[in-house]
């Protein structure tokens, strides 16, 4: 929480259970709640864990709804359904695709790139360039669990590169953070 309060753009690193999404949304909502962002940019890479779940009907926003799950139920705890759905309409919280992302400024805003270990290094790259004024972006993921062939994510490379440079803050989650069942951080300790 300090290194998004301090920072423009923090990458939180760490395995499953360690919160990581769940701090990036809490801050996302006090920082709209305080007016310090006019809205919350929500991305994640939609990018299937093992499986092919084929054509989904609807528009962007009920074809993405499966892989934003995660940041709903963050959203939920925080401030509710009722209010996320009028968020939502409002244009307060936008759900954005990384495919169309390029192109943008991103001012005023707190964006949160959740599963960052699934995208690519370009993909990251772009992502990162995406940032304007008056903004905070927070990426978060697993560098061990990525969904790519192996190789193909650049959430490592791009966190090491990015540490020491001035207002960006790299935070490194261990297995002694896990939040979860305590079964969780002893089976991770085996896998």
């Amino acid at each position: 929480m300090e290194a998004m309060a301090e920072n423009s753009l923090v990458m939180a690193l760490g395995p499953a259970g360690t919160g990581k999404t769940y701090l990036a949304i809490t801050a996302a909502v006090e920082a709209l709640e305080a007016g310090q962002v006019d809205r919350i940019i929500l991305s994640r890479p939609a990018v299937e864990a093992g499986e092919t779940l084929g054509y989904l009907p609807g528009d962007l926003q009920e074809k993405m709804s499966p892989f934003l799950r995660p940041l709903y139920d963050a959203l939920n705890d925080r401030i509710g359904g009722k209010r996320i759905k009028q968020l939502l309409a409002d244009g307060s919280i936008e759900i954005a695709p990384i495919g169309f992302m390029r192109g943008r400024t991103l001012n005023n805003a707190f964006i949160v790139i959740d599963e960052a270990q699934n995208c690519t290094y370009n993909q990251i790259k772009m992502l990162l360039t995406r940032l304007g004024w008056h903004s905070t972006m927070v990426l978060t993921g697993d560098p061990d669990q990525s969904d790519l062939l192996d190789g193909l994510s650049g959430l490592k490379e791009i966190a090491r590169r990015l540490e020491p440079v001035s207002g960006v803050a790299v935070v490194r989650l261990t297995d002694k953070d896990i939040v979860r069942h305590p079964l969780v951080a002893s089976m991770l300790g085996v896998l």
